[in-house]
């Protein structure tokens, strides 16, 4: 591993509206740990996390963005150089999955190339759902992209979330390095009369 104490670190960002639970699945995820009485984020928060995956050292560096318009200027700025990006709506407000097409048009400015996931939390409320299950997996598929529903309050798929993402990225990653040696292999070229060759 020369050095290092993981395999991949990847950048991953919380994204969605205002009080959907961002921050209270990255602090499920990370530190095991729920409080209702959690304040809204004030620009960007974030964690590490490490996890090991078939093998594998994968070190997390997750971004919690605000969700309130005033700071878009602010947290866009923390979608450049994202890996991963997890779309997160709360499943009792329509509203909330509504707005994810918007959050995904200032996402595509910034970071077109990141893996994404769509996320329907609070999945425990189904007396007060708005968006059901059928729902979501049809938007997630529509948008080519996989969507898991969670509870941060009951811890209900929330590790399974982000090891989906995690596992894309090191799909993604392999494929590439897969393509590059198939690219390069064979003879090394010369470039012109002044570059050698390499």
């Amino acid at each position: 591993m020369s050095g290092r104490d993981y395999d991949y670190l990847f950048k991953i960002v919380l994204v969605g509206d205002s009080g959907v639970g961002k921050s209270c699945l990255l602090l499920r995820f990370a530190d095991d740990t729920f409080s209702e009485s959690y304040i809204s984020t004030i620009g960007v928060d974030f964690r590490f996390k490490t996890l090991s995956i078939d093998g594998q050292i994968i070190k997390l560096q997750i971004w919690d963005t605000a969700g309130q318009e005033r700071f878009k200027t602010i947290t866009s700025a923390y979608y450049r150089g994202a890996d991963g990006v997890i779309l997160v709506f709360d499943k009792t407000s329509r509203d909330t999955f509504n707005n994810i097409a918007s959050w995904l048009e200032e996402i595509n400015k910034y970071s077109e190339t990141s893996t994404r996931i769509l996320v329907g939390n609070k999945d425990d409320a189904k007396e007060i759902m708005q968006v059901d299950q059928e729902t979501g997996n049809k938007y997630a598929n529509e948008l080519k992209m996989n969507y898991v529903e969670t509870s941060a309050l009951n811890s209900h798929q929330v590790t399974f979330a982000f090891e989906s993402i995690a596992r894309e990225l090191i799909a993604r990653k392999t494929n590439s390095v897969e393509k590059g040696k198939k690219l390069g292999s064979g003879q090394p070229k010369s470039i012109g009369n002044c570059c050698g060759s390499y």
